[in-house]
């Protein structure tokens, strides 16, 4: 017998949500760090990051002390609700590099910001779900019903609704016979399948598998069959160009860290896995299943790999669905040189 977790349960884990942007007026968290070894460097770098499990990477990387052993005292910590915040403290120098979802970054550089990719974190990590007795069963279903994204336009709401589009259909955002909840925590989503106010959603993990485990949601598409849902990073690593130009050596070592810490998730499951649900508590006072948490581990895949091609074809989709006005050209927005240069190493 499957054992609930109600919407009420979970409401304190607001902070754990997806990369996508959304216009929440929730301010990041500061956390100090500052326990390195390392001589490296002294000077502080903020590092911003979300409390989510396909974050695995830079949670580990903090958590495991990793960026203070390469890159020295005075690194500080920073978690975001959403993927807007995070851009906004880049573009303004609140944070200097951090992880945060394709879309929110993808929107900022055509929008004329300084953003550079600078490697990946993670791929996969959507997942398609309607709640039990909604009567949706595969995309085609969606014809009259109700879905949630976190973000207007994020990259879960992108996936789903250029799903939608090759079956022909659209949202009621384009006079369309699919009604879209957009800026939907994701911890509010197990809510709102409760009170059958939606549906369903395009969900980050370990939402979507918690949809399932715990409350008989269907899935409708698996992470994999996803549009672009193996290549598409669901984590980025950026900085800006005048970080990395003026720093060249602090993000050398960041990515020094980040490629440790992507190794040491790879090859470390149930310790990874524990060290996000322990951060998760401590910052929600609210500990995910175990159970959850491992199959929501399966359907995403933690890599340094970045698919600057399907980033190119998500903002194409981006653009024919009319979320962005601006020619989808992403030249100089991927430069992974310094990364692939130490993979090689």
């Amino acid at each position: 017998m499957k054992k609930f977790i109600s919407g009420a349960a979970i409401a304190t884990t607001v902070l754990v949500v997806s990369a996508c942007g959304t216009n929440d007026n929730e301010a990041p968290n500061n956390e100090n760090e500052a326990s390195g070894n390392s001589s490296s460097g002294d000077s502080e770098v903020n590092i911003g990051y979300f409390p989510n499990l396909d974050h695995a990477a830079a949670i580990v990387g903090k958590e495991k002390g990793y960026f203070a052993e390469e890159m020295g005292d005075g690194i500080e910590f920073q978690n975001f609700p959403n993927g807007n915040e995070f851009m906004e403290s880049l573009d303004t120098g609140v944070i200097d590099l951090g992880y945060v979802g394709p879309g929110p970054a993808i929107n900022f550089y055509l929008s004329g910001s300084d953003v550079v990719v600078i490697g990946a974190a993670a791929n996969g990590a959507t997942l398609i779900v309607s709640r039990e007795d909604s009567g949706i069963h595969t995309v085609e279903d969606f014809s009259g019903h109700s879905f949630a994204t976190p973000g207007n336009g994020c990259t879960h709401n992108v996936q789903l609704e250029q799903m939608l589009l090759e079956k022909g259909m659209t949202t009621d955002r384009r006079n369309g016979e699919v009604e879209h909840q957009s800026r939907v925590n994701p911890a509010s989503m197990v809510a709102m399948f409760e009170q059958g106010s939606i549906d369903g959603a395009a969900a980050p993990e370990p939402w979507g598998t918690l949809l399932v485990e715990e409350h008989n949601a269907n899935v409708v598409t698996e992470w994999d069959d996803v549009f672009l849902g193996e290549e598409l990073a669901s984590v980025v690593l950026v900085t800006t160009n005048e970080f990395l130009e003026a720093n060249p050596e602090q993000v050398e070592q960041a990515l020094i860290a980040h490629k440790r810490s992507v190794e040491y998730a790879q090859e470390n499951e149930e310790d990874t896995l524990n060290t996000v649900n322990d951060l998760i508590y401590d910052l929600t006072q609210t500990r995910l299943p175990e159970e959850v948490l491992e199959k929501a581990w399966q359907r995403m895949t933690i890599t340094t790999e970045t698919h600057a091609d399907a980033l190119q074809e998500w903002a194409n989709a981006s653009h024919e669905l009319e979320f962005m006005e601006q020619d989808p050209n992403l030249d100089g927005f991927v430069d992974t040189s310094i990364l692939d240069r130490l993979i090689a190493e």
